[in-house]
């Protein structure tokens, strides 16, 4: 066969390949056929699917300029500031999946009277910040230009209630950690946004206000000052946080030294008050909340951020933690607590220090980091919502003074 005949032949084939390949690219599924397949497949157990928060769409935020929302949740992989155990890199995933027996059509929220992921708020799984394990200063630099930048967008819906709190038009931020120094950038960002400093209430079993140059009199570089028990001091000197309105609660780590001067040594970083872990037993969980709510008190100018170390429990409960601490608070305890504080304006939180490798077989740490997300998105969502849904403790803080006696009358309500 002569070359040229070969050659027409090829292109014939070729045209006809472009043809169908065209062609079945602009095919059109017709919308009863759509319909049809949505109904029959378009569902997902809580086993199923990519393994995103409570199942929400996974965005990469950070590189899609136009993705907005009301809440973001974020990962923020980084372990190298710890000091003793890590892992905590790992917390986000295993978080993430502790989170799948929340779905969007099973979390209606009974104390609370609402279903956070079908309420007003658009809420996104933001995925995770790509942090560099080499160096912590350039992690420093990468978490806060993140945090910075999608604390920044637009929201998405206007919070029914919106009009009465400084966080309107920003979107509050809840960050999976991750060792606990990512609050630094996390709350030099938020300073960034508010242009005011922030009240913090902080959940640990640490204080985490201590003087960098205790861990290493002698060897000191600029990274030293970085650590997951320092960045509240760091922050504090910085004037980020709020230190006439901030709390500890669930302390009971030894101090160094021969005496407390890490809790009476003066300094703006010991401006919080501290509620200790066996308060609790003398106050009970409404009493912690009464006095929590007595120091940041409920200004809806003044913006809070909670930060939550997964140690403020008790390592019978939650044991896959980087420096577990005897004597914590129980799950229910804890949860008891956060539900009393959905009135506080909440613009950031994060729940840190969750190292999967000493977890036990079933996962109770990182299920109760999951759980403890939920609340608090539950609160953020609420605090938007103008009428009283009522919910177990709707009533209970109309203001920070709230009596006992009222508290007293739901103590024997079954709280799952």
């Amino acid at each position: 066969m002569p070359a040229w005949k070969s050659f027409v032949g090829l292109l014939a084939l070729a045209g006809g390949a472009v043809s169908c390949a065209h062609h079945g690219d602009t095919e059109v599924v017709p919308e009863h056929e759509r319909e049809e397949l949505l109904k029959k497949w378009d569902q997902e157990w809580s086993f199923t699917g990519i393994a995103s928060f409570a199942h929400l769409k996974p965005v990469k935020c950070l590189i899609e300029p136009s993705e907005n929302y009301d809440i973001a949740v974020i990962g923020a992989p980084f372990d190298t500031a710890v000091s003793y155990r890590p892992g905590a890199r790992f917390g986000p995933r295993a978080i993430r999946a502790a989170s799948a027996r929340q779905m969007s059509g099973t979390s209606f929220n009974t104390r609370a009277g609402i279903n956070p992921y079908k309420s007003w708020a658009k809420i996104t799984d933001c995925g995770d910040i790509p942090i560099t394990p080499f160096d912590n200063g350039l992690a420093e630099r990468q978490m806060y230009e993140a945090f910075l930048e999608l604390g920044s967008r637009k929201t998405v819906n206007a919070a029914p209630k919106g009009g009465d709190s400084i966080g309107t038009g920003h979107p509050k931020l809840v960050t999976l950690g991750g060792d606990h120094s990512v609050a630094l950038p996390a709350l030099r960002a938020l300073h960034q946004i508010y242009q005011k400093p922030i009240t913090v209430l902080h959940f640990d079993a640490h204080l985490d206000t201590w003087n960098p140059v205790r861990y290493s009199a002698y060897w000191q570089s600029e990274q030293t000052q970085f650590n997951h028990g320092s960045f509240f001091h760091k922050a504090s000197r910085e004037g980020l946080i709020c230190n006439s309105t901030s709390a500890h609660a669930g302390l009971r780590t030894r101090l160094t030294g021969v005496d407390a001067g890490d809790y009476t040594n003066p300094g703006p970083e010991q401006g919080f008050i501290r509620i200790h872990a066996d308060d609790i037993d003398e106050l009970g969980p409404m009493g912690v909340v009464e006095t929590i709510i007595q120091r940041t008190g409920l200004d809806p100018e003044q913006p809070v951020y909670l930060s939550v170390d997964i140690d403020v429990l008790d390592p019978s409960t939650a044991p896959g933690t980087g420096t577990p601490e005897p004597g914590g608070w129980t799950t229910r305890e804890f949860i008891r607590i956060l539900r009393g504080l959905e009135k506080l304006n909440l613009v950031g939180a994060d729940i840190v220090e969750v190292s999967p490798a000493y977890d036990n077989k079933g996962e109770t740490t990182a299920l109760a980091a999951a759980q403890v997300a939920f609340e608090i998105i539950t609160s953020m969502v609420k605090s938007g919502v103008k009428e009283d849904l009522g919910g177990w403790y709707g009533h209970l803080y109309d203001d920070a003074t709230a009596g006992q006696t009222e508290a007293e009358s739901d103590v024997t309500r079954d709280e799952l």
